[in-house]
């Protein structure tokens, strides 16, 4: 068997003096001390969602390791994770895999086929002997790395686009209890749209070239919309509409400046006024290193080049962005280690930053962090404020798709933040964007990450209140704006909401099976969503 070449690394075996007796977590398919929606079959408990275990381990020499077998494992993603680091039986291209950062992303190893029989099942480990990191299949080692002690928080399994048949799993080391997560199901009902084509209009769409990652700004005259998006999956040259119907119908690509055509990441824009003399003016970011950003003063008809913000970057800058109650602006953004330098390295430990204008978006401040971790991946901030003003809410994506979406709280304008806690799976996904319909309820726009979920990888929508959000309650209903024909990729939405009440839409998916994504805007009457919630 051609395995790829060994690392010479001394594994513990059971007994060793420096283990602690083994903890079963899973025998003969009984699960023990495990979570997840797994269904009890014939000695084997069976999934094809993440199977974690209750016990997290303290820092010091530790395995983990079980015997499982995968159906429909070809091209699947099928992995062990500890921590922040994957050990995958095969990925997309049919090989075993690791990623994290203690491997420095992604590295694909041997064709599945020469490790193990598909189909079979097989034993594996995963042991840390106070120094190296090693990871086995059928007792042939496959790989290891120099590895730190340090506490986890997360260790499991995650079939990933296959089923496993998990009949033993057990960890040896120091343990801990670990919260348990909330339910990924919902209870409330989905109303579907994806057919209402007399909803959907198509902002831009190009044969053969990704368009993706959209957002919009209203302007105060309430029908001039402006809209940027990379002719790429995030990275590529930005593309600039204008609509002067509130979206209805959309300019054909107008004129940019030429550093538009270097953009490394998602552009964002936003509206601002300058508190020092009160002009308005429209800025725009793009992300990675250096955070670069162009800006407007005359609504939108020239723009600057992009410029350096400073000495560095991050990713999906700035999703989100508040005025504050003393005229300054906070936006947000995060970075797992990559891009906040020149010279940055994947970390595998997610930080949420937060930075502050007082110019009218001109200048910004020096990033400061306000949350890190990677027990849980929390990303992509969008705020929202309370209908009181006092209070800011901070919805997360959770990357690692462990847990439901989280949530953080600021009564003091930015100034400090509250722990993350996680949502209801109602309010689970990817890049949440908030407004306020004209009866005071919220509505939320994002991807469809719900572990368990009718509309998982879809555009949809939540309609609840703020205090629902504040409570972890499930909300009043849930809308699938558009079926993605992607397993994931789809939905980074602009939303405004015109003088009448209409809220406007524009996000990109996979609409058409085996197409390119394109960009779509979906105008919503709360009046009719309503009326479709009353009927279900």
């Amino acid at each position: 068997m051609n395995v790829i070449a060994l690392v010479l690394a001394t594994m513990l075996q059971p007994g060793d003096s420096a283990r602690h007796d083994r903890t079963q977590l899973v025998v003969t398919g009984n699960p023990i001390s495990v979570w997840g929606d797994w269904d009890h079959h014939a000695k084997a408990l069976v999934g094809d969602s993440d199977l974690i275990s209750t016990l997290g381990l303290e820092p010091g020499p530790f395995a983990f390791g079980g015997t499982l077998r995968i159906e429909n494992q070809t091209n699947s993603a099928a992995a062990v994770f500890v921590g922040a680091d994957y050990f995958g039986f095969e990925g997309a291209r049919g090989t075993v895999f690791l990623n994290g950062p203690t491997f420095g992303g992604v590295r694909l190893l041997a064709d599945s086929d020469e490790v193990f029989r598909s189909g079979a099942s097989i034993a594996f480990d995963v042991t840390f002997d106070g120094s190296e990191l090693a990871f086995s299949i059928n007792d042939k080692e496959i790989v290891s790395a120099p590895y730190a002690a340090r506490r986890i928080s997360a260790i499991g399994l995650r079939p990933q686009r296959s089923t496993m048949h998990v009949s033993e799993l057990w960890i040896e080391g120091k343990t801990f209890e670990l919260p348990q997560p909330l339910s990924p199901r919902y209870t409330i009902p989905v109303i579907d749209l994806d057919a209402r084509t007399d909803l959907q209009t198509i902002v831009d769409r190009d044969e053969g070239q990704y368009l993706g990652h959209p957002t919009i700004a209203l302007l105060e005259d309430g029908k001039t919309v402006h809209c940027v998006y990379p002719k790429g999956h995030g990275k590529g040259g930005i593309v600039y509409k204008t609509s002067s119907d509130g979206g209805r119908t959309w300019s054909e690509r107008l004129p940019t400046p030429e550093s538009w055509a270097t953009s490394k990441e998602v552009p964002t824009i936003h509206r601002v006024i300058d508190p020092r003399d009160g002009t308005k003016r429209l800025i725009m970011w793009s992300g990675l290193y250096p955070a670069r950003l162009a800006h407007s003063d005359d609504d939108g008809r020239t723009w600057s080049e992009l410029e350096p913000m400073g000495d560095w970057g991050g990713i999906v800058i700035m999703g989100c962005l508040e005025q504050l109650k003393d005229g300054r602006y906070v936006a947000m953004f995060h970075d797992d280690g990559r891009f906040f330098t020149a010279d940055g390295k994947n970390t595998g430990v997610f930080t949420l930053y937060q930075t502050f204008s007082s110019d009218g978006g001109l200048s910004w401040s020096a990033p400061e962090a306000i949350w890190s971790g990677s027990d849980v991946q929390l990303c992509e901030p969008g705020l929202i404020r309370s209908p009181d003003g006092n209070t800011l809410a901070m919805l997360l994506r959770e990357n690692a798709r462990r847990r439901n979406s989280h949530v953080m709280f600021s009564t003091d304008e930015g100034a400090t933040w509250t722990e993350p806690r996680e949502l209801p799976a109602a309010l689970t996904g990817d890049r949440h964007t908030a407004v306020y319909t004209d009866d005071g309820r919220v509505f939320i726009s994002f991807r469809d990450t719900t572990r368990q979920s009718e509309t998982q990888g879809d555009w949809v929508a939540w309609v609840g209140t703020f205090d629902d959000i504040v409570e972890g309650r499930e909300g009043q209903y849930r809308v699938r704006l558009k079926d993605n024909k992607h397993r994931w990729d789809c939905a980074y939405p602009g939303v405004e909401i015109l003088p009448d009440g209409t809220i406007v839409l524009v996000t990109y998916g996979h609409w058409d099976e085996g197409q390119e994504p394109y960009i779509l805007g979906v105008h919503l009457d709360m009046d009719e969503l309503d009326r479709l919630w009353n009927d279900k």
